[in-house]
């Protein structure tokens, strides 16, 4: 009887999901909190709600953007000096560092004869030796090397497309205030939608991530506008 080859399928696009994640979240909530609290300032013309949101725009995809970029950068950064100390401490201490990869083994369930037998000769091979200990004892995969560019872009331009579902109303509609009937419904429509699958995506229940992601853009939207009536 021939047996079928059995194929896993995992996702492997985690890191550039989070950061559309990131990018998007902010940029669907912050605008859109933007523009209704410049609807409710009194004498607002969309021409001012527009220039205001597309400036927020900017400044925000830059400063998400820039931000993603360190992050990826301190992680490589990290990764590498984690590195050098593992190498130094497997050159001058390498029996430390055996016992270390034995008590790695028996937190699996090997016995003390196995787990020094495996780390004897993983011992011979000092890169993989190396690797093992950087994934295994610290917990740290090694950054892509491009990871920190495409990082700041991909959460820069979520930020952008996120951004303008809230102001597109307010391009189309001259009136303020039926532009922002339309942002609202727009902007929670969206966010319904990206908590769904950013949901499907992260592991948790989909709709309810996407009633939660639509509340939160909601409240912040809410909270804007009628600080803004307040004040004006």
């Amino acid at each position: 009887m021939a047996l079928s080859r059995h194929v896993e399928h995992h996702f492997k696009g985690s890191e550039r999901v989070r950061d559309i994640i990131i990018g998007m979240s902010d940029g669907l909530t912050v605008p859109f909190a933007l523009a209704a609290g410049l609807s409710g300032v009194a004498n607002a013309t969309s021409k001012i709600i527009i220039t205001g949101g597309l400036a927020e725009m900017a400044a925000g995809a830059i400063s998400m953007g820039l931000g993603g970029y360190l992050a990826a950068r301190s992680d490589a950064e990290h990764y590498q000096a984690e590195r050098a100390t593992e190498q130094k401490e497997v050159d001058t201490i390498p029996d430390v560092e055996v016992a270390e990869v034995e008590q790695v083994f028996q937190s699996y369930g090997l016995d003390k004869k196995q787990s020094n037998t495996i780390a004897k000769e993983l011992s011979l091979h000092p890169q993989k030796w190396i690797d093992f200990m950087m994934r295994f004892e610290l917990g740290l995969e090694k950054p892509d090397p491009k990871r920190a560019f495409s990082s700041a872009i991909t959460i820069g331009l979520s930020y952008i497309i996120g951004g303008l579902v809230p102001l597109t109303p307010y391009i189309l509609i001259h009136t303020p205030g039926s532009a922002l009937i339309f942002s609202v419904v727009f902007t929670l429509i969206a966010l319904l939608i990206f908590g769904y699958v950013k949901g499907r995506f992260s592991g948790t229940h989909p709709f309810l991530s996407a009633i939660q992601t639509a509340i939160l853009g909601g409240i912040a939207a809410a909270a804007a506008f009628g600080l803004a009536k307040l004040i004006s």
